[in-house]
């Protein structure tokens, strides 16, 4: 998982506690909660000393960035679904999902092993039942399936289409997040023949402070199978 996008978080003095990030952008989570994504970007931020895994090393971009972005498509998720977070990274979307929605089960991979090594240990201090594959996501889709595949920052519309183009029935339904650009990059895909056999859907549309423009949820699932 890339993160290529540094937001300006709103003026005004840094957050320096967890507690006051959320209460400036607007995403009060329960107290347990909170902790527990405490502890994850104290574990994230610590093994990020020597591994460039994300660029979000302070409370307000990862309140303002990763907890909102998490947030929107964990709203997107349907009680005990299975996903599968493809292109993990440093643990974003995936990990924060499974902290917020302990119902869901969720799946880590990255074709990168410092990144899946990585994870493997944030999840271990955690204690999350979250399995890590350092894979392709397309490699996995061979022998698993899932209700979702979630991912963000990971590549166009076009690479995505095409890297799930033989795996609908074991991926589900593919949830993106998605910039400015969503309308470009979907019509690219068009240019290249990607959406004949797919339908797109923009589920849901937010604001990230520091960016001019909303983000989305694009919802991809194959044509003739009835929306999930």
């Amino acid at each position: 998982m890339s993160e290529d996008i540094s937001p300006t978080p709103e003026s005004g003095p840094p957050s320096s506690t967890l507690q006051e990030a959320l209460t400036k952008y607007g995403a009060p989570v329960p107290a347990e909660i909170r902790d527990q994504l405490q502890r994850y970007v104290d574990i994230l931020w610590e093994i990020n000393q020597s591994l460039n895994l994300t660029r979000h090393t302070d409370y307000d971009k990862f309140v303002s960035r990763d907890l909102i972005d998490s947030l929107a498509l964990a709203g997107q998720l349907k009680p005990n679904e299975e996903i599968l977070d493809m292109g993990s990274g440093g643990g974003v979307p995936g990990i924060v999902i499974a902290i917020l929605r302990p119902d869901v089960r969720v799946t880590l991979c990255d074709s990168v092993g410092k990144k899946a090594h990585a994870m493997q240990a944030i999840v271990e201090r955690l204690e999350l039942e979250v399995p890590v594959y350092h894979n392709r996501a397309e490699e996995i889709l061979e022998d698993l399936s899932f209700d979702a595949v979630v991912c963000r920052a990971v590549a166009p519309v076009r690479k995505l289409l095409l890297w799930l183009e033989k795996h609908w029935l074991a991926a589900g339904r593919l949830l993106t997040i998605k910039g400015g650009r969503w309308v470009e990059e979907v019509k690219e895909a068009r240019h290249h023949n990607m959406t004949k056999n797919v339908e797109i859907r923009n589920v849901h549309e937010y604001e990230t402070p520091g960016n001019d423009h909303p983000s989305v949820i694009l919802k991809v699932w194959p044509k003739g199978r009835k929306e999930p």
